[in-house]
């Protein structure tokens, strides 16, 4: 609920000058962003919140929030609302990508299978390994993409409770939890670890390759702000998968 509270942190100020309510909505928010009130991830009060708050017309408050978007200040996601954009050096350093991307660049058809899903609670494995604390709930996925008739990566996924309830209800048979939680989840910041392996015997029947074969896995961990909202694994065969970047000079 919005208030007229200049004194507590994250809420809308209003001007005393008198400029329209669409620039008023447009320096309320971008003074937040600019200030670092309001840090990268965190969500825009929803548009029926603003439009309640400053007593105006919804496509007042869409102009506004679609004006700091063309100029990269919050960025917009169906469903989920409209959150602080990262700095573009950032987002470039940190974009995840969707793997059906990644097969379509192949030329050849994407499938995905979910081979389980288990919800229980996080143990000491899980503290140590995955920044999970103990006794979270969690919803632990095990995943198949496929490019072709070929399998493209094993996907080994733990999702947190306590940051992403709505994943409870979430049928995860029916689509990728990868690029729904693109789609629904914000997140400030996240740690990649890329390293070769050699399969073992039961990853190796998954992924339809000898014993012993090598496999790159790539880990990923995302938080908003300091809580843990996923880890997850991806393992491909080797001879099958590279990952490539592209850098320029930093400015400055």
């Amino acid at each position: 609920m919005m208030q007229d509270n200049s004194s507590r942190s994250g809420e809308l100020t209003t001007s005393l000058h008198p400029t329209s309510l669409h620039q008023r909505i447009l320096d309320d928010i971008e003074t937040r962003i600019i200030s670092g009130e309001w840090q990268p991830g965190h969500r825009i009060p929803f548009e029926h919140e603003l439009t309640e708050y400053y007593n105006c017309s919804r496509m007042t408050v869409n102009k506004a929030l679609t004006q700091l978007a063309k100029a990269g200040l919050i960025e917009r996601k169906r469903r989920s609302g409209s959150f602080v954009s990262f700095p573009q050096s950032q987002a470039a350093i940190l974009e995840i990508h969707d793997i059906r991307d990644e097969v379509a660049a192949l030329g050849v058809p994407y499938r995905y299978e979910l081979l389980t899903r288990r919800d229980r609670l996080s143990g000491p494995a899980d503290a140590r390994h995955i920044d999970m604390p103990r006794h979270t709930p969690l919803i632990e996925l095990v995943c198949l993409h496929y490019a072709g008739k070929r399998v493209f990566a094993l996907e080994e996924r733990f999702i947190s409770l306590d940051a992403v309830p709505s994943a409870a209800d979430t049928n995860f048979a029916e689509q990728s939890p990868g690029p729904w939680l693109v789609a629904c989840v914000p997140w400030s910041s996240a740690q990649h670890s890329i390293r070769a392996v050699v399969s073992t015997q039961d990853n190796a029947a998954t992924l339809g390759v000898a014993a012993g074969s090598p496999c790159l896995v790539v880990e990923r961990q995302t938080w908003n702000a300091d809580q843990p909202v996923t880890h997850v694994r991806f393992t491909y065969p080797g001879d099958s998968h590279a990952l490539v970047a592209k850098f320029t000079p930093s400015q400055g």
